[in-house]
């Protein structure tokens, strides 16, 4: 019998999850938001190309465009909740450390998080 073997075409990995018992000032304020997406970013080992911001009521909405894919956060300041999205391709990425300075960046005392595979493999 045979092993199977894998070649891995397309590299992706997506880190996502829901903040709690956030700093509620931090949460609010879009300048420092835009700076933390941009030193995940580079913390995460990405390319960033551009960063969009949304305040939506008390509440803050941010998407950076990384070359490898996106960060998102997105925040609920009266709950002091953020919701978190890392997702990036390519194997010299490290998306999980850009989540995990999100979340200290944001003083997180609770968080969920999920990781998800988003490779494309075939068997050769």
């Amino acid at each position: 019998m045979y092993a199977t073997r894998v070649r891995t075409i397309v590299y992706g990995k997506h880190v996502a999850g829901n903040l709690y018992e956030c700093n509620a000032k931090k949460l609010s304020d879009v300048g420092y938001l835009v700076e933390v997406v941009r030193t995940a970013a580079k913390m995460g080992n990405m390319t960033l190309l551009d960063i969009k911001s949304w305040k939506i009521g008390e509440g803050v909405s941010i998407v950076g465009i990384v070359l490898e894919s996106h960060i998102t956060i997105h925040t609920w300041p009266e709950h002091r909740f953020a919701t978190v999205d890392v997702y990036s391709c390519g194997a010299h990425t490290q998306p999980e450390k850009a989540f995990e300075y999100i979340v200290k960046a944001l003083e997180a005392g609770k968080v969920e998080v999920k990781v998800f595979n988003r490779n494309y493999e075939v068997e050769v």
